[in-house]
């Protein structure tokens, strides 16, 4: 019994691993008044208001934005060098 629970345990801790992902870009604009993110390839994120926005954020930022679920919840999004 107490195998079964540790593999599932096991199994549980890499499935969630598997659900978080992380998209990097070039920020192409940002709607602060609706918390949009528009990236340069297109794709767009609206940011909720529990997930803090660097106030670095501008166009032409790189940027990164965690997601979890599928793209179904942004965890955060931090802010690197200009390309």
């Amino acid at each position: 019994m107490r195998k079964l629970i540790l593999a599932a345990s096991a199994l549980a801790l890499m499935s969630g691993a598997a659900l978080a992902t992380e998209v990097d870009g070039t920020v192409a604009k940002f709607n602060p008044a609706v918390r949009v993110i528009t990236l340069t390839n297109g794709e767009s994120f609206t940011i909720p208001r529990d997930v803090a926005i660097p106030p670095q954020l501008a166009p032409g930022k790189r940027v990164a934005i965690d997601q979890h679920d599928n793209g179904a919840k942004i965890e955060s999004v931090m802010v690197g060098a200009a390309s």
